[in-house]
């Protein structure tokens, strides 16, 4: 398995693909530090307790040890394993890993090239079990590149006046296709060392050059990141990990790039529209179900900030803080218990990958995002207005207004003003800064707008089983 040193070198190696507020710049910019020092604990934490047994496994296709961040899921105890390594290290990450798109992707991609190379004779499952293997091999950090620009939502992709609204195929060779188009709200693929390419939505016959799948190296020629980072203010006493964190989200732009065939999953020829929508549902799928692990895990923290400060204000007994903390309680177990209801009543694929429950995966992280602006709402409400207001760094240190402050933002007798600032600066940064605001965003739309887990749920769920119910008690016959 690779070291974030490892990881890290990969990654400066890269050629110079990403633009910045109008600025070609290497993956050592400085701007995307804080998402890398995240990805780097995914590779640093392998051997500690907490973590060894859910960190790593064994591969089921070369009997290897691995990163589970590579693992294809075998059985219900793989998808548990995988919510539970998510949720613990979301704890430590303020939220986020960076590293489920990857394997959502590839758990997706291992059911539908199987399915489609058994429909096609195209060798779609054998090319991905290549790629596996160099996938597990060298550890690799991948992102998925989903959803496209779509241009004008009330048309279909084929009814768009530009085509390349939806990445597509604009020339078919005997090595391999030509793809156009874009990928928007692409979390992290700046600071990935793979892009995994699926489709965003379900196609129709017309649609077929629109029904492509490939994995490309993240500095891919005439491939190019438009990429918004962003961080936190600097601290120059006060550091903290939390403060470390960082977001990057990515414009993907594919102008006529070429994909050589053994990249190829999906290859947009005749007929393969229907893969293309059963691979874009299946890639959501496996992200909601892990959005079970990371979103309890961003509610325990949320959780802990409004029990803390609630603390040091003395006000942790009062029965409106109680009922609020029970309210969090009950967000985040929910849809952990989403979450868990998936695996175990997860099937498993003729490909031999388990698929969780999809109406589970969906009502958990419809749960999860419904509930997101309540809940730092609940924190706002309990912080009060100072995390909106707190005077800076240096003013807390200044020679003249230092001792002022010290004394006037005490609360508790025994908690001191040091620790009292440390905490809200840490509030002023979740519910005030220009990533606190990406994250809540995030947080309602990450893994699908709302309105899609919405449409999963329905078409998924017996509601004329439960009509039958109703009328059996009100007696109404069917004749």
């Amino acid at each position: 398995m690779k070291t974030s040193k490892e990881y890290k070198e990969n990654l400066y190696k890269m050629k110079h693909n990403i633009f910045i507020n109008g600025e070609k710049v290497g993956r050592d910019d400085p701007r995307m530090a804080g998402v890398i020092k995240t990805i780097s604990q995914t590779f640093d934490r392998v051997n500690e307790p907490e973590f060894k047994d859910l960190l790593t496994t064994t591969s089921h296709i070369t009997g290897e040890t691995i990163n589970r961040f590579t693992h294809i899921h075998q059985s219900t105890e793989d998808l548990l394993a995988k919510q539970e390594m998510t949720r613990r290290l979301c704890r430590y990450t303020s939220g986020c890993v960076f590293r489920c798109m990857g394997i959502d992707a590839m758990n997706a991609l291992s059911v539908i090239t199987h399915r489609a190379e058994a429909m096609t004779g195209r060798p779609y499952h054998q090319r991905w079990l290549e790629y596996l293997k160099f996938w597990q091999k060298n550890d690799i950090e991948a992102t998925c590149a989903q959803t496209d620009v779509k241009g004008d939502r009330s048309l279909r992709p084929h009814q768009q006046a530009d085509p390349d609204m939806y990445l597509h195929v604009v020339e078919h060779r005997e090595d391999g296709i030509v793809v156009r188009g874009a990928k928007n709200h692409i979390t992290a693929a700046g600071v990935a060392e793979e892009i995994i390419v699926v489709p965003t939505r379900f196609l129709t016959p017309e649609e077929d050059q629109y029904a492509v799948s490939f994995a490309i190296p993240g500095d891919w020629d005439n491939v190019y990141l438009v990429t918004r980072a962003s961080n936190l203010r600097q601290r120059d006493h006060f550091p903290s990990p939390s403060a470390e964190a960082g977001d990057v989200e990515n414009f993907i732009i594919f102008d006529d790039a070429f994909i050589p065939n053994d990249r190829v999953f999906l290859g947009g020829y005749e007929g393969e529209h229907q893969f293309g929508g059963w691979l874009a549902l299946l890639f959501a799928l496996y992200h909601r179900h892990s959005y079970t692990g990371c979103k309890p895990a961003t509610t325990d923290i949320i959780m802990g900030f409004s029990a803390l400060v609630s603390e040091y204000n003395g006000v942790e007994d009062k029965k409106h803080v109680q009922f609020k903390l029970a309210d969090l309680i009950s967000v985040a177990e929910l849809v952990n218990a989403a979450g868990i209801a998936a695996a175990h009543k997860a099937t498993k694929d003729d490909s031999g990958t388990m698929i969780p429950d999809p109406v589970f995966c969906n009502v958990g992280r419809k749960h999860a995002g419904k509930n997101y602006y309540h809940e730092l709402e609940t924190l706002a409400d309990l912080a009060g207005g100072l995390p909106a207001t707190l005077p800076y760094e240096k003013d807390f240190f200044s020679e003249k207004t230092g001792p002022f402050l010290r004394k006037y933002i005490k609360r508790k007798e025994d908690v001191p003003a040091e620790d009292v600032y440390r905490l809200y600066r840490t509030l002023s940064d979740t519910l005030c800064s220009g990533i606190g605001g990406v994250m809540a965003v995030a947080g309602v739309h990450g893994g699908g707008s709302p309105v899609m887990e919405d449409i999963a749920v329905l078409k998924q769920y017996n509601i004329d089983e439960r009509k039958n119910i109703a009328k059996y008690l009100a007696g109404i016959s069917d004749e």
